[in-house]
């Protein structure tokens, strides 16, 4: 089964070898996903919301570039520093599949950079 890999226009270089999104068969699987700025340094320092919106938002770029949709995700992987952050992160999650949500789970671990807070990995299907 021949695949593709997806790397929006404007990614920055990885941290560690892959790349942002492969499509295979019409199903696009989204790497983790971390708060990082093209240079991976991450952003918004301390705030669980904004760091949220961020990963949601690089999560979005890959999907589209795949000619998808956040509609399309079928399933989401979310990692957490802390518990206390689970209800900023539920409640931009909302926002972005306000309608018929995702599976997903959610556990609490560490992340490869200690000011990162959430890190969110998907899986979306876009069609042939």
């Amino acid at each position: 089964m021949p695949k593709s890999i997806i790397i929006p226009e404007g990614t920055g270089v990885p941290i560690a070898p892959f790349v942002p999104g492969t499509k295979a068969d019409g199903v696009v699987y989204v790497s983790g996903t971390l708060p990082f700025d093209k240079n991976n340094n991450v952003v918004f320092p301390g705030d669980a919301e904004a760091q949220t919106r961020h990963v949601l938002e690089i999560i979005k770029g890959v999907i589209e570039t795949a000619g998808g949709t956040m509609d399309d995700v079928t399933f989401n992987s979310i990692f957490i520093t802390d518990w206390s952050h689970y209800a900023a992160v539920n409640k931009v999650y909302a926002e972005y599949f306000p309608g018929e949500k995702p599976a997903r789970f959610c556990i609490q671990c560490g992340l490869v950079k200690p000011e990162a807070l959430v890190e969110i990995a998907s899986i979306a299907h876009v069609g042939h």
